[in-house]
């Protein structure tokens, strides 16, 4: 199939807007309870909701790891390896699951003493996160499922996935917690029948992959050096991912040191941030897809051409960011804040978050690339050395000129990641030969 720009906005714009049906979940999982006239249960859904995020995210690298490897094997023309690989993640997202059920006492416990809250909340919380775990395996197979679906350009399947998921989710908030006043296991119970129900329709969404003999072949999918690589890709792109996850985490512990006013500031500007990378998200996920289809081929010329045509487009949505945040910022703040003085303090750090998609839009888009590349190693030890940039700068920087210190600090990072990833870049392209 011939790259083209209609191609690259066919896979992305699917993908931007799934995100964008993201927020509308939490916005009604919070009204519902908040229905129910007390504090404690709201604080509750978002502290369980936070964790088990925190803990899913880990898993990400399941769909990284298969969205790469499976646009190089339809590149290569490997049906086999193909469905092999769908067999293979959701084997693994199901087999994390099941072990998560298992564990889940000690891990929600270390999660409680990382961030304690009041007995009230905690009860109520961990009352949520006992139903909540039960759709593990769903939740997280469907990122292998994900990530199978990005690979193939099929972004409007995914669309369908999360749209399916967030609407039964939705539907049955409002039954069980408004209709039937189940409260809190309410809305846990909705979204475990939401994701359970998600995991079935995913897997109706692949079905071709188990029309033939492929998926079966059990040689295949248990093959000793093909799981050696696959083991290495996704343990390399979860150590980059834990260590990303613990700078953005440091930064929020780190504001916390200052006054209330500035922390809820910072609070509000960060959602620039995850409207910036919720934005790039459907690039860098063509990028996945398109790179890894012309490197499975060893095709230079298509992984170029796939290079440009993404980045082309990113590059438009960052200067659209930018531009809005420079113009509308403002009236965005008002918007997620109504007290003055959070208002006025967020305004002091605005002209970060216009730069901020300069800064920051090159690292995600090398994410992508790198993911469609497999080159999960260089995304570690870049990552690694990126880190140590940030830790640096925080130490530099965040004494003498405060919550300024700190936003340079995280920017450096993104232009740390970018910077570092882009001088790996041309030993991705001969690898396009190998």
């Amino acid at each position: 199939m011939r790259l083209t720009h209609r191609r690259v906005l066919n896979v992305a714009v699917p993908i931007v807007i799934s995100n964008a049906t993201v927020p509308i979940l939490g916005a009604v999982d919070t009204g519902v309870v908040g229905q129910m006239g007390l504090a404690a249960p709201i604080g509750a859904v978002g502290i369980g909701a936070i964790i088990l995020t925190a803990i899913y995210w880990i898993f990400g690298f399941l769909r990284m790891g298969t969205a790469g490897l499976t646009a190089q094997a339809i590149g290569a023309r490997d049906q086999g390896e193909v469905c092999a690989l769908l067999v293979r993640s959701l084997m693994i997202g199901l087999v994390a699951g099941f072990g998560f059920i298992l564990f889940q006492v000690p891990v929600f416990s270390a999660a409680f003493l990382i961030a304690p809250a009041s007995p009230e909340v905690e009860g109520l919380a961990q009352g949520y996160l006992a139903i909540r775990v039960w759709s593990a395996p769903a939740a997280i197979a469907i990122y292998g499922l994900t990530g199978w679906l990005i690979a193939h350009e099929r972004t409007k399947a995914v669309l369908v996935l999360q749209v399916w998921m967030n609407g039964v989710n939705i539907l049955l908030d409002l039954l069980f917690v408004l209709q039937l006043g189940w409260g809190v296991e309410g809305v846990a119970i909705a979204t475990v029948i939401a994701e359970a129900s998600g995991l079935i329709l995913g897997l109706w969404l692949v079905r071709d992959a188990f029309a033939g003999a492929y998926w079966r072949n059990w040689a295949v999918v248990f093959d000793r050096v093909i799981l050696r690589r696959m083991a290495s890709v996704n343990s390399d792109i979860m150590i980059r991912s834990v260590l990303l996850q613990i700078g953005f985490v440091s930064f929020l512990f780190l504001g916390s040191s200052f006054d209330d006013t500035t922390l809820a500031a910072n609070q509000v500007l960060i959602q620039f941030l995850f409207i910036t990378s919720h934005g790039m998200d459907g690039f860098a996920f063509a990028a996945e897809a398109l790179i890894g289809q012309a490197l499975g081929a060893k095709d230079r010329t298509s992984l170029r051409r796939s290079v440009l045509l993404t980045s082309f487009w990113a590059a438009v949505v960052i200067v659209i960011l930018s531009v809005f945040f420079a113009v509308w910022g403002g009236w965005l703040i008002d918007l997620m804040a109504k007290a003055p003085e959070v208002q006025s303090v967020a305004r002091e750090y605005l002209f970060w978050m216009v730069l901020a998609p300069f800064l920051g839009g090159p690292s995600w888009m090398l994410d992508g690339i790198f993911i469609g590349a497999t080159r999960s190693r260089d995304m570690r030890n870049m990552m690694v050395v990126s880190f140590g940039i940030y830790l640096l700068s925080v130490s530099l920087l965040l004494g003498p000129f405060g919550n300024h210190g700190l936003w340079a600090s995280l920017l450096i990072f993104f232009v740390a990641r970018g910077v570092t990833l882009a001088v790996r870049y041309p030993a991705l392209e001969r690898g396009a030969d190998d």
